[in-house]
């Protein structure tokens, strides 16, 4: 059974579609890339799937596996996220934020869950140092623990790669492969980094879901590789 499922779903804001005609599914494990151009709907796609955008029309169905208090999601970096003045292990450690309920403290395993997110990426050394001192490639990583010690089957990641040159861009790609593959979390990322987006999705038989404001394509890498829109888009970034 699919965890996430659309038929024919269409999300907007304000009564007015951004996106339409949306039909995919996602299984448990499974890696789905997003891809499109500015204003194609993707990060409006991410937010619909996180329920803040309810449906205008359609049907999302999403299995009783599918919580959002166990979905780790990683937003677009912000001014204000940059600025942060926290050190790491707090920044980590709100993930669990949704979990504690009506407790007003974290616990052990709340706090163990956000050491194992930073050691997972190479940071457990940090905890203590400033998140607004950190460089782009380190705060990526830090709101990427973040939103593992959230996640206990999902990953929803906006934009994980951008701002970071490509040496930094291939180590997160590792380690999101690594994180899939080891943990079997599902991941859904949005991309402009086309081809870094579907290398990382042959790599496991993931998908590829290309939108336009409506959907242009849904399929596996290599199909999208010998697709009209995916020889045009990737030929005009390479």
């Amino acid at each position: 059974m699919s965890l996430l499922k659309c038929e024919n779903l269409s999300l907007g804001y304000d009564g007015t579609a951004v996106l339409r005609e949306l039909n995919f599914s996602v299984e448990a494990g499974e890696r789905l890339c997003v891809i499109g151009e500015n204003g194609s709907g993707k990060s409006t796609l991410l937010r619909g799937l996180l329920g803040l955008t309810p449906p205008l029309g359609g049907i999302l169905r999403k299995s009783p596996g599918f919580r959002a208090r166990e979905t780790g999601y990683l937003p677009q970096e912000s001014a204000v996220q940059r600025d942060f003045p926290a050190a790491v292990f707090e920044v980590v450690l709100s993930g669990r934020q949704n979990r504690r309920g009506l407790r007003p403290f974290y616990t052990k395993k709340d706090k163990a869950a956000a050491s194992e997110a930073l050691g997972m990426l190479d940071m457990a050394d940090m905890g203590k140092s400033c998140f607004r001192e950190l460089s782009g490639g380190q705060r990526r990583r830090v709101l990427l623990a973040r939103a593992l010690c959230a996640a206990e089957k999902f990953l929803l990641l906006d934009e994980p790669a951008a701002g970071l040159d490509p040496i930094v861009q291939g180590e997160l790609y590792r380690l999101l492969d690594s994180i899939n593959r080891e943990k079997g979390i599902m991941i859904i990322m949005v991309s402009h980094d086309i081809e870094g987006a579907v290398k990382f999705t042959e790599a496991r038989a993931g998908k590829i879901l290309h939108l336009a404001g409506k959907q242009l394509f849904f399929g596996s890498a290599g199909e999208y590789r010998e697709s009209e829109p995916g020889r045009r888009f990737m030929d005009g970034r390479q």
